[in-house]
């Protein structure tokens, strides 16, 4: 698998693996022990790219991460995340918390449970309107310069925000949702991003399951799968939206693709320096988004692409009236 640049100079694989789902957020948690073979075959297929956050679990999936990429020690790019508040009692989120010594406390505890010197790429999980950027950004320009940390990212921010935390500290990279049915970073952040040299980390590229075709509107979803609470993913908006997966598999069929590697293919051709993660705790499915590097969309295909799927109107939003109030900022 080729590599791509994020920022001015870390090199990752050119499709990365979102852990999150091992743990957390889809319904009953997966075998541990499958989900290192799965990170370990990952490893195999040229993916030197993992994600996870302190909140996934919570703590268990960087955990998880630790174990699975010990044997892969500087070979690896793993980044995790900061910001949220968390309940000592059960470990839920109970709000934001941006704080230097929250931030501090995050970045010790994850350098053991990921049993690395330095974490690869520490991104703020969401902003936290009672710290200012700026002191964010600082404290982490201070951990890089202690050598805990090598490079700073941001997750779903606004472009005041990135711009703001860029000119204290350089950010390396952005990870937000960027997907066939969720092309609002095209408007600001994108075009941001490349001024500023930024990376561009897409999670949720295949729409959180839907956009592979997979889900319809007779799948049933787990009482504790997150997309139960997903606007998005009620039966109505899956009935509606199914339009555009229909769209994506018919592309698909005329290049011999499947939906998912169409829509992975599609931002990989955006941008150089967009690098998706698609999760998975599939081996099937692992092999079917790592074989997309090698689907090549023309400038040509690529419109065809966008004129079809902007006349498709998605309906519902990505997340829950609450989960929107943070992003963005």
């Amino acid at each position: 698998m080729k590599k791509r640049i994020l920022g001015n100079n870390l090199e990752v694989s050119e499709l990365g693996l979102g852990c999150m789902g091992m743990s957390f957020g889809y319904g009953d948690k997966a075998d541990d022990q499958e989900m290192i073979q799965l990170m370990h075959e990952a490893f195999d297929q040229g993916i030197t790219f993992f994600d996870t956050a302190e909140v996934y679990g919570p703590y268990i999936n960087e955990e998880l991460v630790g174990k699975a990429l010990a044997p892969f020690k500087n070979q690896v790019v793993i980044a995790t995340k900061f910001g949220f508040k968390m309940d000592p009692k059960d470990g839920k989120m109970i709000g934001l918390d941006s704080s230097p010594a929250n931030i501090r406390r995050v970045a010790e505890a994850s350098l053991k449970r990921l049993k690395v010197d330095a974490i690869d790429l520490f991104y703020q999980h969401r902003v936290d309107p009672e710290i200012p950027i700026d002191e964010v950004a600082g404290t982490v320009k201070d951990l890089i310069q202690e050598g805990k940390v090598k490079h700073f990212g941001l997750s779903e921010a606004g472009a005041a925000t990135i711009r703001k935390a860029h000119q204290e500290q350089r950010v390396t990279a952005l990870q937000s949702e960027y997907s066939l049915w969720t092309r609002e970073p095209e408007q600001e952040i994108i075009p941001l991003l490349e001024e500023l040299g930024i990376g561009f980390v897409p999670f949720s590229p295949l729409g959180k399951g839907f956009l592979t075709g997979k889900i319809d509107v007779h799948t049933e979803l787990k009482e504790n799968d997150f997309r139960k609470t997903l606007p998005r993913f009620t039966v109505e908006a899956r009935n509606n939206n199914q339009a555009l997966v229909d769209l994506i598999s018919l592309i698909g069929q005329e290049k011999n693709a499947s939906p998912a590697q169409i829509c992975l293919a599609w931002l990989l051709a955006k941008k150089p320096w967009i690098v998706p993660i698609p999760g998975t705790t599939k081996l099937h499915r692992l092999h079917e988004n790592a074989q997309s590097v090698n689907f090549q969309l023309n400038p040509k295909e690529i419109e065809e692409i966008e004129n079809a799927s902007t006349k498709i109107q998605i309906q519902g939003a990505r997340y829950s009236e609450a989960a929107m109030k943070m992003v963005g900022k």
